[in-house]
C-alpha cells in the first residue's frame, strides 16, 4: 500500500527576485533573507540569462525555499519580474533586487501589518543606503501616513522597490503586473496603478538596505528613467494641467525627482505653481486628517527649500528670485533667511567663475 504524498502548504510570502550577471553580490541577499526571523516563505530567483555563475549559485544554495525560474532569452527585469509573480504561490509578493539586504525583521513586520491593514494592497519600508561600505540614512520622508505616501506618488518616487510587500490577489489584478514600456521607471507606475486598488503605506523603520553602486540601473539609465517617469506624471495630471502637462511633468521631473538646479526665475515660478495646484486638488479630493495636512504641507515646503537651495548653489537663481516665486502654500520652504543667503553666496561665487574675464 503506497501512502500519498501531501502537498506542501503554500507559503505565506513569495519573494521576487531578477538576477542578471549577479552572482557576486546574490549569496549576500540571500543570506539577509536565511536570517529573517518569519520564516514562512518561497523566494523565487529569475534568472535573465546571466552569462556569469548566477545559476549555479542559486542550484547549489541548500535552502529549499530557494528556487530557480530560468528565462528562455533575456528580457529585461520587468519581464524577469512578471514571470517571476507568475510563480508565486504566496499570499504576499515581496519584492527584493538581487543586490540589496534585507534585515531580520523585515517580513514579520510587513506581514503584521498587512493582516491588521487589511484595506492596504502595498507596503513598503523606510530604507539605509550602503554606499562604498558605509551604511547611511536615506533622505525620504522621515515620518509618513498613507496619505502622504499617496501625495508624494503624484510628484516623485516616495518607495524603494526592494523594500515592497504587495498582496498578491491586488497584483494579479495588474494586467501585466509591470508595464514593459515604462522600464526603468517601471516601480513608479506600478504605484501609480495599484492605488487604485487600495492604500499604499511604508514602515517608517528603516528594514532593508539598498546598495547603490556604479553597476545599479538607477545609476545606468538616468535619462530614460526621467523620460519614463515624466510620461507617468503625465498620465496621472492630464486632466488637471490639460495641454500643458508634458512641460510641467518635465519641470517636476527635473527638478523634484532629480533635483537639478532650476534654469531661471520663470521655471521655478512655473514650478511652484504646479506643486500649488497639485496640492489642493489632492487636498480638496481626500479625507486628510490634521496630521495628514501638516505632512503634505511640510514635505512639499521641504522639496521646495531643495530646488531654491540648488538654484542658489548653482548660481541660476538670487536671494530676490525665490522671494519673488515663493508660492503662499510653501513661503520659503521652511529655510530661514540667513541660510538662503549663505547659499546665495555660494551661487554668486560660481557665476563669478563661469563669467569670462573682462579686457581692462
Amino acid at each position: 500500500m503506497t501512502r500519498a504524498v501531501r502537498p506542501r502548504p503554500d507559503p505565506v510570502i513569495s519573494v521576487v527576485m531578477p538576477v542578471y550577471n549577479g552572482a557576486a553580490l546574490l549569496p549576500a541577499t540571500l543570506d539577509s533573507l536565511a536570517a529573517q526571523s518569519f520564516t514562512d516563505f518561497e523566494v523565487i530567483v529569475v534568472d535573465d540569462c546571466s552569462t556569469d555563475a548566477t545559476r549555479a549559485c542559486v542550484a547549489g544554495w541548500s535552502d529549499p525555499r530557494v528556487r530557480l525560474v530560468a528565462m528562455p532569452v533575456n528580457g529585461g527585469p520587468v519581464l524577469a519580474r512578471n514571470a517571476g509573480v507568475a510563480a508565486a504561490r504566496g499570499r504576499y509578493i515581496a519584492a527584493l533586487d538581487a543586490d540589496d539586504l534585507c534585515r531580520p525583521d523585515r517580513f514579520a513586520r510587513q506581514v503584521a501589518y498587512l493582516e491588521a491593514n487589511p484595506a492596504t494592497v502595498l507596503l513598503g519600508t523606510a530604507a539605509d543606503l550602503l554606499i562604498d561600505g558605509d551604511i547611511r540614512p536615506s533622505d525620504h520622508a522621515a515620518i509618513t501616513t498613507p496619505m502622504l505616501i499617496d501625495w508624494l506618488t503624484g510628484i516623485e518616487n516616495p518607495l524603494i522597490w526592494s523594500s515592497v510587500m504587495i498582496r498578491a490577489d491586488a497584483a494579479r489584478r495588474l494586467d501585466p503586473f509591470m508595464r514593459p514600456e515604462r522600464l526603468y521607471a517601471e516601480d513608479f507606475d506600478l504605484y501609480q496603478r495599484i492605488r487604485r486598488f487600495g492604500a499604499i503605506a511604508r514602515l517608517d523603520e528603516p528594514l532593508m538596505v539598498y546598495r547603490v553602486h556604479a553597476g545599479g540601473v538607477s545609476k545606468r539609465f538616468t535619462e530614460r528613467m526621467e523620460t519614463v517617469a515624466a510620461a507617468i506624471l503625465a498620465e496621472r495630471h492630464a486632466d488637471l494641467f490639460g495641454e500643458q502637462v508634458d512641460r510641467i511633468a518635465a519641470l517636476i521631473v527635473a527638478h523634484i525627482l532629480a533635483r537639478r538646479p532650476v534654469p531661471d526665475l520663470a521655471a521655478l515660478t512655473a514650478l511652484g505653481s504646479a506643486l500649488g495646484a497639485i496640492q489642493a486638488e489632492f487636498l480638496a479630493r481626500h479625507r486628510c486628517s490634521g496630521a495628514d495636512r501638516r505632512l503634505i504641507r511640510w514635505e512639499t515646503a521641504r522639496r521646495w527649500r531643495g530646488v531654491g537651495r540648488a538654484g542658489l548653489r548653482a548660481g541660476t537663481l538670487g536671494v530676490a528670485d525665490l522671494l519673488a516665486a515663493r508660492p503662499a502654500h510653501l513661503g520659503l520652504g521652511y529655510a530661514g533667511l540667513p541660510a538662503l543667503l549663505w547659499s546665495g553666496a555660494i551661487g554668486g561665487v560660481r557665476r563669478a567663475i563661469r563669467q569670462p574675464a573682462r579686457a581692462p
